[in-house]
């Protein structure tokens, strides 16, 4: 097996079994992102303990790579800080875009330097940073409803106005090779 089948057998075990999947209670913020170009949509809710990500649950619909890409950044961002998060989102980034380029760090990156070879195909490179966007936005969002000096309150979920979201279309599960 060969490192980019390697990769791509990563991608799948993570879109089958997603971890972290589900949405959940408390939270301190949560989102709704959506790529307009392939459809794929996620909400994401953030927990915090002062600086500190102490759980990320979502509901997403989507293609493999976006599936798998959220499944992997809840494993690599719960229990770290937000700033180290946000570093890690930043790292990340750079490496999608790096069409290649770029060499990750297995050692920061762990189950993600999979997506290092979907950097090369721009087409999916918004897929795979859909839920970090995600949680970048709901980190923002969760910091700036906290004082400074205390931890995030927690809220429990409001129900949806149709007003709110658009439309959901049923999931077409398809399992895309990267």
């Amino acid at each position: 097996m060969n490192v980019e089948e390697m990769y791509q057998e990563i991608i799948l075990d993570h879109y089958k079994e997603k971890h972290h999947s589900g949405l959940r209670d408390p939270y301190a913020a949560e989102v709704y992102h959506v790529n307009p170009s392939c459809g794929d949509e996620i909400t994401l809710r953030v927990a915090l303990d002062g600086d500190t990500i102490t759980d990320v649950s979502y509901d997403g619909q989507g293609c493999s790579i976006s599936q798998a890409s959220t499944s992997v950044m809840t494993d690599l961002v719960i229990g770290r800080s937000i700033e180290g998060s946000q570093l890690l989102y930043q790292h990340f980034k750079e490496m999608m875009e790096s069409q290649g380029r770029i060499e990750p760090d297995e050692d920061e990156f762990e189950d993600g330097i999979a997506f290092a070879g979907v950097s090369k195909f721009p087409a999916r490179v918004k897929c795979a940073l859909l839920s970090w966007s995600a949680l970048r936005d709901a980190l923002i969002r969760a910091t700036a409803d906290t004082p400074a000096t205390g931890p995030a309150t927690a809220r429990t979920a409001a129900p949806r106005s149709a007003a709110h979201e658009p439309a959901r279309k049923e999931p077409a599960m398809k399992e895309d090779r990267v």
